[in-house]
């Protein structure tokens, strides 16, 4: 697919994400596993599990199981992770005609869940991951470009991303996800001023409270948001358990509250969640940001039965509700 007025270009980072797990493990059986830790005398080891990841990357997986034609511009290795990532993502339907392919490893994200969320511990240096071109022509041919994530703050890979976002934003609908992420090999001041910028070139703005009080720390996140949605952008500001709400362009706003189910892995909702926005948008909004209250309440309560669908699981691959 070199790109479809109804289809989607995802830009950005695919990588792996090293999950802790608390098992019981013998020492030989542990040495089987992805990876171990530390483990007291009962037997009880915290293992590590191997699952492919990245914002990006995920949100591509998700569009392509909601039926929405996706491709992925973003790089894969030559090591065994980066097949791991290429099989997931072509399984789900995701073309990967415009992602490069450098002989180098793929990056790692160890995941150190929280009791208020998820943070992460990277190794990104020397990686295959964030060695992709700009993709400014080929943005032009698709009704909507994601980006966000790793790939807008970590070099080479910011700025093909911006050059691509820039042009996106004049031929297409530019949707932006910031999901900011802190680690010693980032520099926030950079990083942050990168993802601001990629905000107010958007046409789309999903974000979490976490990530704008990172990008905006002076500012109450429904002010910002506010603030973002008075300028013509359609602004999606989610809340983990507590739900989401949607500022249309020129201020109004409608809040829905999130699918109450048993949670078992909150990693990967935010991207489901993001996936069920642009899936509806492409569906229902024919990628129009201007949306009445009522459209964008029925917009936020597609996405989050689709965040649903992922942390009622140990996995991050969504599922489309029954009824739409």
């Amino acid at each position: 697919m070199t790109g479809r007025a109804d289809g989607v270009l995802v830009l950005g980072e695919a990588l792996i994400d090293l999950v802790p797990v608390t098992g019981c493990a013998t020492d030989e059986s542990a040495g089987a596993g992805a990876g171990s830790g530390s483990h007291s005398g009962s037997g009880e080891r915290e293992l590590e599990r191997a699952q492919p990841g990245g914002a990006p990357a995920n949100v591509a997986v998700g569009l392509a199981r909601l039926g929405r034609p996706v491709s992925f511009a973003g790089a894969l290795g030559s090591d065994g992770f980066a097949r791991a990532i290429e099989r997931r993502l072509t399984d789900a339907g995701v073309d990967l005609s415009l992602c490069a392919r450098p002989r180098l490893p793929t990056a790692l994200a160890v995941a150190d869940p929280g009791p208020t969320g998820n943070g992460y511990h990277f190794h990104l240096e020397s990686t295959a991951t964030f060695q992709f071109p700009p993709r400014e022509a080929e943005s032009t041919h698709f009704g909507a470009v994601y980006a966000g994530g790793l790939a807008a703050v970590v070099e080479p890979a910011a700025g093909a991303v911006a050059a691509t976002a820039r042009m996106a934003a004049r031929h297409s609908l530019l949707v932006v996800d910031p999901n900011v992420r802190e680690d010693r090999t980032i520099d926030p001041a950079r990083g942050h001023q990168l993802l601001r910028e990629l905000c107010e070139l958007a046409h789309v703005v999903k974000a979490s409270d976490e990530d704008l009080r990172r990008l905006w720390p002076d500012t109450d996140p429904d002010h910002s948001c506010r603030k973002l949605a008075e300028e013509g952008r359609l602004v999606v500001l989610t809340r983990g358990d507590r739900g989401a709400t949607a500022f249309v362009p020129g201020g109004a706003s409608v809040s829905a509250p999130a699918v109450a189910v048993e949670v078992v892995n909150t990693i990967g909702a935010g991207d489901a969640f993001m996936a069920g926005v642009l899936a509806w948008l492409g569906t229902e909004g024919g990628w129009q940001r201007e949306l009445s209250p009522d459209r964008a309440g029925a917009m936020l309560d597609f996405a989050s039965q689709i965040a649903a669908s992922v942390v009622t699981q140990t996995g991050t691959e969504p599922t489309a509700p029954a009824q739409v």
